[in-house]
């Protein structure tokens, strides 16, 4: 029976805003897991690095739910490339914490590929059950990378090699992402754990668009909406130069891009779009947001006509399922978990490559046919809850317990 987990979190603290910075899908899926774990009864605790020295030690979310701050490396704010020479330190911080606060864990979950490292020095020193999530993989970003962007280090594509030989379980968040841990890295099928994340559906749901407009102060006309971080991968140059030929059909539509820079070349991508905005004729009409709160994000998702996930990877694209569940309709790149995240032609359109063009015509189809893919935004939604994802994976921490 699990009673206690331990989550490593080292480069990102669900603590963050989601949509700048290196906090994303991946912060929100380890807040909401250990929320609904910790209302099952479950101890919690999440460890992730300390960033600023006023950090205290450690901060209760909620009643069974604490985040931990591990003092490794440099008190700062860093990019996750600069992290390696601190994660052997970070693994004996949790293990030094747990040792001191005598606390025994059945399982320990890591995230990312340098958690991942940890967390098999942490499961080696406590002996216990190691199960991991990688996210994203090393290989596919670099399959699909954007041009002029560097490859991932041969550090981390050779470390997320090493986790999964150690740990007791890879979970996959889709089909897809099973399928690229055994091309890619000959994970053995069997060692593989496939469970979505899922939804808060208290959150995201389907509401009047005419009151969330009034609330959000948008005027008249189709609304294209981007939610999330704001780098090369995310493809929000796509956005705006579909914006472009949609406004041959809808001369009223505007894009709404909400995030905030993220990585190393996040300013200066951020300083791009803008640019490119302005040289394709849209400076008024591509408007930037800073991230939102979950609550104002679900009233974005209401606000808008279409949510653009012009992605180069994704392993899930939780933004997605949130938005469906509000209701909105997703036009996303036929890629990785968008696939599974996204129902072609239900609840959204999957688009082939990245052409202008063909985003516009299956923006403009989901424009048209508004009511139809609402309807199938949110009636497909409902099979991502953290409910569901909850039980699943304590299926499989049972299954590793050691």
């Amino acid at each position: 029976m699990i009673r206690r987990v331990a989550y490593l979190s080292m480069h990102t603290t669900p603590l963050a805003q989601p949509g700048i910075g290196d906090a994303g899908g991946m912060n929100v899926y380890i807040d909401r897991l250990a929320r609904t774990m910790a209302g099952r009864g479950i101890k919690v605790e999440v460890f992730t690095r300390r960033t600023d020295p006023a950090q205290p030690e450690d901060v209760m979310v909620t009643d069974g739910y604490k985040v931990v701050h591990i003092a490794a490396g440099p008190e700062e704010p860093l990019p996750p490339a600069e992290l390696a020479d601190s994660v052997q330190e970070f693994a004996l911080g949790v293990t030094k914490w747990a040792g001191a606060n005598r606390v025994d864990y059945d399982v320990v979950h890591s995230h990312y590929w340098l958690s991942g490292w940890a967390g098999v020095i942490v499961k080696q020193q406590l002996g216990v059950g190691l199960a991991h999530s990688f996210h994203t993989l090393g290989r596919i970003k670099d399959a699909n990378r954007a041009r002029g962007q560097p490859p991932e280090s041969l550090q981390r594509i050779a470390t997320e090699q090493e986790v999964i030989e150690f740990a007791d379980c890879v979970i996959a968040s889709t089909p897809y992402e099973f399928d690229d841990l055994v091309e890619h890295y000959g994970t053995k099928p069997e060692s593989i754990c496939i469970s979505p994340p899922g939804v808060d559906h208290a959150v995201f749901a389907p509401g009047p668009k005419a009151e969330a407009r009034r609330r959000l102060g948008i005027e008249f006309g189709p609304i294209l909406l981007f939610a999330g971080r704001i780098q090369p991968l995310k493809g929000v140059d796509v956005a705006i130069e579909t914006l472009q030929v949609v406004r041959e059909s809808h001369p009223l539509a505007r894009l709404v891009v909400v995030g905030g820079p993220s990585g190393g070349d996040g300013e200066a991508e951020m300083a791009h779009l803008a640019q490119l905005a302005v040289h394709r004729g849209l400076g008024s009409d591509v408007v930037f947001r800073p991230p939102e709160a979950h609550d104002t994000l679900a009233d974005f998702y209401r606000a808008a006509d279409a949510l653009l996930m012009p992605s180069r990877s994704e392993s899930f694209g939780l933004v997605a399922a949130e938005a469906q569940a509000a209701g909105l309709p997703v036009v996303a790149a036929n890629v990785g978990g968008l696939a599974y995240a996204v129902a072609d032609g239900v609840s959204g359109v999957l688009v082939d490559g990245y052409d202008p063009g063909t985003w516009a015509a299956a923006v403009n189809r989901v424009i048209d046919e508004s009511g139809a893919f609402s309807e199938g935004a949110a009636s497909h939604s409902e099979r991502f809850s953290w409910d569901a994802t909850a039980d699943r994976l304590l299926e499989l921490y049972s299954g590793i317990e050691e």
